[in-house]
């Protein structure tokens, strides 16, 4: 049984590596995704513009690079069954916010809404795995069984 878990949860990171790979590969496609979807608030403003001075990047760009940082390290981390519940507990709260910003189905309508929706419902399944693998951890420890005589 442990072989399932193991080859589940490098199966299961994949999604996360290819997917934060591709979001390196193509860095400015994620960082308009970003900037037509993410909005800052006034009062974070300042902060914002203290980044973007201090890196030289905007801040749209940065939260593309953290992206794909958060999702290919995650991913890679789980697959190798190192700092699994805290990497897993990071994607939970990485794929709600990704859920939140970019498939907001409840502001949309026809055929948007329906596709919004179910990628949606596809995050909640993701964050319900994640719970999965962040409540085995590293895996079940089996010791070995012996006869008392």
């Amino acid at each position: 049984m442990p072989a399932f878990i193991t080859f589940g949860r490098i199966l299961f990171a994949v999604i996360f590596i290819a997917s934060g790979a591709s979001k390196f590969l193509d860095l400015g496609a994620t960082t308009e995704m970003i900037a037509g979807k993410v909005v800052f608030p006034d009062v974070v403003a300042p902060y914002v513009t203290q980044l973007q001075a201090l890196t030289g990047m905007p801040m749209n760009q940065m939260l593309a690079i953290a992206a794909a940082v958060v999702e290919l390290l995650g991913g890679i981390l789980i697959a190798l069954n190192i700092g699994v519940r805290f990497f897993a507990m990071v994607l939970v709260l990485y794929v709600m916010a990704a859920t939140f910003y970019f498939h907001d189905f409840w502001n949309q309508t026809g055929v948007e809404f329906k596709n919004n929706m179910i990628h949606a419902l596809k995050n909640l399944s993701i964050i319900g795995g994640l719970f999965i693998i962040a409540g085995i951890g590293r895996g079940p420890r089996f010791e070995p069984a012996y006869n008392e005589v």
